[in-house]
């Protein structure tokens, strides 16, 4: 479980593949600081879980699901990454409850400059259209942002300064892409009023 507060850049060092999966080599001084032998670092949102720690890398086995999934399918070395540690039972709950677990993958369309804050404008999948509300949660790229605006076919968050500084968001352009975690509260609710 993560926050969806983004700890550090990190980078990608290395990218071993071994048939349809790979080792993955990334570099935190932050997220590896305390890292151990089967701990969970999300990855630009996918959670994946430490192989070994050497200073300030740490590799994770990823599989054909995990590439298939997400947008780490396209990661290549020297590629900058989002990373946060999983979640203790005294961090913050800064920004709101992330499982690590891709939805969709979705594609930029627009980033608009304003004076406080730049709108990012991102494509929706159709079949997560129905858990995302305006001003709720949404995870893109393991950050935790508020929706500002949906249609049927995006969505648009506003970055903070932070935001863009501190995150792959203020790097990315446009036609990239973003890995999307819908609130897990709004696929439980809806599997509930299935049930009953």
């Amino acid at each position: 479980m993560f926050t969806g507060i983004v700890e550090e850049l990190g980078e990608i060092t290395a990218l071993e593949w071994h048939g349809a999966g790979a080792v993955l080599t990334v570099r935190g001084p932050q997220v590896t600081s305390d890292a151990g032998h089967g701990d969970s670092i999300a990855v630009n949102g996918v959670c994946l879980t430490v192989v070994t720690v050497d200073g300030d890398t740490f590799t994770a086995d990823v599989m054909k699901e995990s590439f298939d999934r997400s947008s780490l399918g396209a990661i290549s070395v020297g590629d900058r990454v989002n990373l946060e540690r999983a979640a203790t039972l005294s961090t913050r709950l800064g920004g709101h409850l992330v499982q690590g677990h891709v939805d969709g993958v979705g594609t930029i369309l627009s980033k608009t400059p304003g004076e406080m804050q730049e709108d990012v404008r991102i494509t929706l999948p159709a079949d997560l259209n129905r858990y995302v509300v305006e001003k709720g949660s949404i995870t893109v790229d393991g950050i935790s942002l508020t929706v500002a605006v949906i249609d049927d076919e995006s969505f648009t968050v506003s970055l903070i300064p932070t935001t863009v500084e501190l995150t792959t968001l203020g790097r990315k352009g446009v036609g990239e892409q973003v890995n999307l975690e819908i609130d897990v509260i709004a696929k439980y609710v809806e599997k509930l009023v299935r049930t009953s």
